[in-house]
């Protein structure tokens, strides 16, 4: 049932990119632009998001467990260092420079356009590239180091 569930959310998560535009640069990245044409319309789709995420977490956190899983996988650190800041910052001039982030990018496959594809391909480059330079043969994150 586990399987089942993730698709189905999994689904229903890309029917909600789609319909909100998060899979159209063109749309996000007017969004983006806050100093020209600005397009304010995700605003509404992430602060919904925001809304729905935090009202979610105080429902099913209340449970003893996961309906499909044995436990709650939640991180175990809250602070913030470097690589989590180069990270970040990577992935914001990343969305700003092509207007997708990994999930609405992988919707956008479906739209057939070469675009989408080369973006999809360096993106999966990238998460092959950071497994060559960094190190993380600890199960603690934390204790990830640069390749020598």
């Amino acid at each position: 049932m586990g399987a089942l569930s993730s698709f189905m959310l999994g689904a229903l998560f890309a029917i909600g990119l789609g319909v909100s535009g998060m899979t159209q640069p063109l749309k996000v990245l007017a969004f983006l632009d806050v100093s020209g044409a600005w397009d304010p319309s995700l605003l509404f789709v992430m602060g919904w998001a925001v809304v729905v995420t935090f009202l979610g977490y105080r429902y099913i956190l209340c449970r003893p467990r996961p309906l499909f899983g044995p436990a709650f996988a939640l991180p175990s650190r809250h602070d913030i260092d470097r690589p989590l800041l180069i990270g970040a910052s990577l992935f914001g001039i990343g969305w700003g420079l092509a207007g997708f982030c990994p999930g609405p990018a992988i919707v956008a496959l479906a739209s057939g356009s070469t675009d989408v594809m080369i973006f999809v391909a360096a993106m999966f480059a990238g998460f092959l590239a950071k497994d060559l330079f960094i190190k993380t043969d600890s199960p603690d994150p934390s204790t990830a180091q640069l390749r020598a």
